[in-house]
């Protein structure tokens, strides 16, 4: 399926929201990370509020609220079985 070649019928969809990466992240994924909403008053907001105020949400997390719990080598190989 591509824009060129659509399907017709249901598809499930997703989308996520990026932004500058926090200094936590930087050292890992220079160019950016998703917005994480930690609250359940966020994911109300992001889902329901007018898109001004969903938007505010647009913001790093504080370093102290993220931890790496795992570092390897990238590899977008699939490993063998």
């Amino acid at each position: 399926m591509s824009e060129g070649h659509p399907v017709e019928g249901e598809h499930l969809l997703y989308s996520f929201l990026t932004m500058e990466p926090s200094s936590v992240v930087k050292p890992i994924h220079p160019k950016a990370m998703p917005v994480i909403l930690t609250t359940p008053e966020e994911f109300e907001t992001w889902l329901n509020a007018p898109v001004e105020e969903a938007l505010k949400l647009q913001r790093p997390l504080p370093d102290d609220a993220l931890q790496i719990v795992a570092e390897g080598h990238k590899s977008d190989q699939p490993q063998a079985a």
